[in-house]
């Protein structure tokens, strides 16, 4: 499982989810990617998970990037515990995933291949997500661009 070595702080406060993502919201590494397109936290079991789809799918050829890494800690109370006396206990760890971000990328393979790869590791995550190309991720910027 993914998750920090060290933190400068055991518990954090929940946050909100709001806004789109900026960063991270355009293919740098490989020449298809897995856009998320709603906000959500995704655990450290459920990259993992889609990362095992994507290996799988490709047959170990070719190159997996994982863009998310899960450095926010989710605390959970035990089970029939009354309510107050403080925070719970560190549980697992996600990483706060906004509209834009990509999750994953993949060099190296067909597009029919990756397309396959993607679609099997989107089933692994608890967002709806979007398959793009490097070409197309290009050529939309410059459409807007156009439009400015």
């Amino acid at each position: 499982m993914l998750m920090p070595k060290r933190v400068k702080f055991r518990k954090t406060h929940r946050g909100r989810m709001n806004g789109k993502a900026y960063r991270g919201s355009t293919i740098a590494f490989g020449e298809f990617g897995l856009q998320a397109t709603q906000p959500a936290w995704v655990s450290s079991r459920q990259i993992e998970a889609a990362r095992v789809a994507i290996t799988r799918q490709i047959k170990r050829g070719g190159k997996v990037w994982i863009r998310v890494f899960p450095d926010k800690p989710v605390t959970k109370k035990p089970a029939e515990v009354r309510m107050g006396s403080g925070k719970g206990a560190p549980d697992h760890w996600v990483a706060v995933v906004r509209p834009g971000r990509i999750l994953f990328e993949v060099a190296g393979v067909d597009a029919p291949l990756a397309k396959e790869a993607m679609r099997l590791a989107a089933y692994k995550l608890p967002i709806k997500t979007k398959f793009l190309t490097r070409e197309s991720e290009s050529s939309a910027t410059e459409g807007h661009a156009a439009a400015v």
